[in-house]
């Protein structure tokens, strides 16, 4: 009998043991797919709405970001009805656009998540436009279209699935060194 309980005893904690690293490492790769996934969806959906809002393309956004942000969205709305700055006096054909993740967290079990997010454009290809060089010099704009870094805290939520961002709210301006 004292040796069926040691055999059982040490079968039993290896086994826990060996539960315990598999939860583990389900854990990490759960958390590792939501981390890629919206890090995708950061990334992606932050760079259309730039397009959107410089390029005045004709992109839907529903794919990254909830109905209800871009019916609260200014700058997006804007361009939308063509009445934000760079496609009234700007002729955009390119930017550079970046994205750091600067932190994240989302338990794999849960259908939420929060990110820090710094978005920067340092380079834009375009040129004032000659129809209106003269209403931009009135409005005291450059010839170089420029674009605010900001650092974004961004909420995101699953739906169906996949990841939308809910909500963008600036968390602080940044100056270009």
């Amino acid at each position: 009998m004292k040796y069926l309980r040691r055999l059982i005893w040490y079968v039993g904690t290896r086994l826990l043991v060996l539960l315990c690293v598999l939860g583990l490492m389900t854990t990490a790769f759960y958390f590792s797919m939501n981390a890629t996934n919206i890090y995708i969806i950061i990334k992606d959906g932050m760079a259309k709405r730039a397009q959107v809002i410089m390029m005045g393309a004709d992109e839907s956004l529903n794919a990254y970001f909830s109905a209800s942000y871009l019916d609260r969205d200014q700058q997006y709305q804007e361009a939308l009805k063509g009445q934000n700055a760079y496609q009234r006096y700007y002729s955009i054909t390119g930017f550079d656009h970046r994205i750091n993740l600067d932190s994240f967290w989302c338990w794999p079990w849960e259908d939420s998540a929060r990110a820090t997010v710094t978005e920067r454009i340092p380079a834009i290809d375009g040129k004032l436009r000659a129809s209106a060089r003269e209403a931009a010099q009135a409005a005291g704009l450059t010839a170089a279209p420029i674009w605010q870094t900001v650092q974004y805290n961004v909420l995101l939520s699953r739906e169906n699935g996949q990841w939308h961002i809910r909500n963008m709210t600036v968390a602080k301006l940044l100056n270009e060194e």
